[in-house]
């Protein structure tokens, strides 16, 4: 790579080393942490209580409505009045 002077750019930073042979990007340790959570996810299934069945849809709707009714509260404006313009006027300048 040149500069705009056309001198070389030094390199910023470590220079890149090549990884040795038996590193990589898993180790051991790794390896021995995702057989462990692959253990735990195929064995407590069937050692844990079933889960109750799902709640009623209205009842997983609720907080859905409540969320909209928030937020469109919370994008309306307080002040109805209307400029001549017929723009929205703004509550911080009175």
């Amino acid at each position: 790579m040149r500069g705009a002077k056309g001198g070389k750019l030094q390199a910023q930073g470590r220079e890149a080393r090549p990884a040795a042979p038996g590193q990589g990007y898993f180790t051991a340790g790794l390896a021995a942490l995702f057989l462990c959570l692959t253990a735990l996810l195929v064995f407590l299934p069937l050692v844990l209580p079933p889960l109750p069945p799902p709640p009623l849809l209205l009842l997983l709707l609720l907080p859905v409505g409540l969320m909209a009714v928030l937020l469109t509260l919370a994008l309306v404006t307080s002040d109805g009045r209307r400029g001549a313009t017929g723009a929205i006027a703004s509550s911080c300048l009175y």
